[in-house]
């Protein structure tokens, strides 16, 4: 049997979890990939993801393309890493819910808040499974979440994702709309209202008999939330699934969750300002991983050659 080397990880992934090599020369004490990766995430905020390209990003910093270069070699990576910063780490208060279902649904509201924050992400394409540290994070806590279950390692994953999927849906009605608002001034509401009208005006019975009663019966003005209907009834179906297995007491009613207005969110100071100290806080949690994981590294090296020195 012969050993094979893994694959090298992609420049992007190695960023993004700590192990790529520093660039030999350049402004170092000035630039760094966590400056650049900040710089652009706060244009793409401001902006939207079309704003952000090398040049824009270098000139935001005070540099010249080629400088970012040396440190970000390619616009793909550094989407990869702007995707990984903006996602940041789970919040540790999904661990205060009780049970699995309760500690879902409080990571699909973080998810679909962490998508109005970051509308410019919806764009990015699912190029494959989250492989960097931020977005492996979001997904170990929902496989945790589901550890006391009688699901197999398949079937957690398989919630996992249709609970994230819901959350990227809504995010995308939902940041579709903050947009609408943002463009022509009118609040979500007023949105809603606009678009029910024009639904009303060409919409028929003869044509369209079932959408008709619908739109009869106010549908689109109601202020329901249709996405955590949607979730709930899968998680529904998850704790039918697990009670025919005997294996699981039945569950608790889901809390409330408190409805916010995207745009007035987004326009938030002091939010703002927390988030950023959120985000530095993040930062300061990667780098003591990832001089856990150095740690780690180093001392099953001193243990392999023990052994072979032994």
């Amino acid at each position: 049997m012969t050993d094979t080397e893994p694959p090298e990880l992609p420049r992007g992934i190695a960023l993004a979890w700590g192990v790529a090599a520093d660039p030999q020369r350049g402004p170092k004490r000035e630039m760094s990939v966590e400056k650049i990766v900040d710089a652009a995430v706060e244009l793409a905020d401001a902006e939207g993801i079309g704003a952000v390209s090398m040049a824009a990003v270098a000139a935001k910093l005070g540099f010249t393309p080629m400088s970012l270069y040396r440190y970000v070699s390619a616009k793909d990576d550094l989407l990869l890493l702007m995707q990984e910063q903006a996602t940041g780490l789970p919040p540790e208060s999904h661990l205060e819910a009780e049970g699995w279902r309760e500690r879902l649904i409080a990571l699909y509201e973080e998810q679909v808040l962490l998508y109005l924050r970051h509308p410019w992400m919806l764009s990015l394409p699912i190029t494959g499974s989250p492989i960097t540290p931020n977005s492996s994070a979001w997904l170990d806590a929902a496989l945790a979440a589901l550890e006391s279950t009688p699901l197999s390692a398949e079937e957690r994953i398989a919630v996992a994702l249709a609970v994230t999927g819901d959350a990227r849906w809504c995010g995308i009605v939902q940041a579709g709309y903050t947009e609408q608002s943002r463009g022509t001034g009118l609040t979500p509401a007023e949105v809603a209202v606009r678009e029910a009208t024009l639904y009303d005006r060409v919409i028929t019975t003869d044509e369209f008999p079932a959408l008709r009663r619908a739109i009869d019966e106010d549908v689109f003005l109601s202020a329901a939330d249709p996405f955590r209907f949607g979730v709930d009834r899968v998680l529904d179906g998850v704790t039918a699934y697990i009670a025919g297995l005997d294996r699981q007491a039945p569950h608790a009613d889901a809390a409330e969750w408190t409805d916010l207005d995207p745009v007035e969110l987004a326009g938030d100071r002091r939010l703002r300002e927390a988030q950023k100290t959120v985000r530095e806080a993040e930062k300061a949690l990667r780098a003591a991983r990832r001089a856990e994981r150095q740690t780690l590294r180093e001392a099953r090296e001193r243990l392999a050659k023990a052994k072979k020195t032994g």
